[in-house]
């Protein structure tokens, strides 16, 4: 009976030890039909509302501990929306954005610092007009789960605002009363969800594989 209990004393050290073993990252893709870029900046006395309408990221997420997460944006410039065809070519200008010339922005994080509540810290580099500045976006972690053949799935909003001359879009008129006519305070908002991988070579009703 020695082996016997030898073997399952043996079995059971290995099922304790994978049961306590650290959870590894998981990488998710953004889904841009179920998230949103968006931004918004004075114009006289108002806040006018925008957004962008192609991006793509990765989020390397550890459920366990998020200051081991990773984030890596990329937005299509020339995909900013802002519902009036003409400023949206305005903007996409080398008055603006230089599209043309720059034809993404990029963000990427550097640190994950987690609060209280799900809210979190997200440390970064922010890339405008090829002008990278450290950001930080106060975030919050709505969530995640297993969706069947859904695979894995999790949710995020955050928020900054940034001072769109730090990043060389200078363009503004001076009004005759005073002031001008823009802000340079840029307010981001960001909705993001994101899941798992669909093999390379799939289509979009393909489940991802089971683990």
């Amino acid at each position: 009976m020695r082996p016997v209990r030898l073997l399952l004393a043996s079995i059971l050290s290995l099922a304790a030890a994978a049961a306590s073993a650290p959870a590894e990252p998981v990488t998710l893709e953004i889904d841009p039909s179920h998230s949103q870029v968006a931004f918004s900046v004075r114009h006289f006395f108002s806040k006018v509302p925008g957004r962008f309408n192609e991006f793509e990221g990765k989020i390397q997420f550890d459920d366990k501990d998020a200051s081991k997460s990773l984030v890596e944006v990329t937005i299509k410039t020339a995909s900013i929306d802002t519902h009036n065809e003409r400023r949206d070519n305005h903007l996409r200008s080398a008055d603006f954005f230089a599209a043309d010339s720059f034809p993404t922005i990029t963000f990427k994080s550097t640190k994950v610092t987690p609060g209280a509540e799900g809210k979190m810290k997200i440390d970064g580099d922010l890339m405008i007009r090829g002008i990278s500045r450290a950001v930080t976006l106060d975030a919050s972690f709505l969530g995640s789960g297993s969706m069947g053949p859904m695979g894995k799935i999790a949710g995020w909003e955050a928020n900054t605002t940034i001072n769109r001359k730090d990043f060389n879009v200078l363009w503004d008129r001076v009004l005759d009363q005073g002031g001008t006519m823009l802000g340079d305070d840029v307010a981001i908002t960001i909705g993001i969800e994101a899941k798992t991988p669909r093999p390379a070579g799939a289509s979009a009703g393909t489940p991802p594989p089971k683990k």
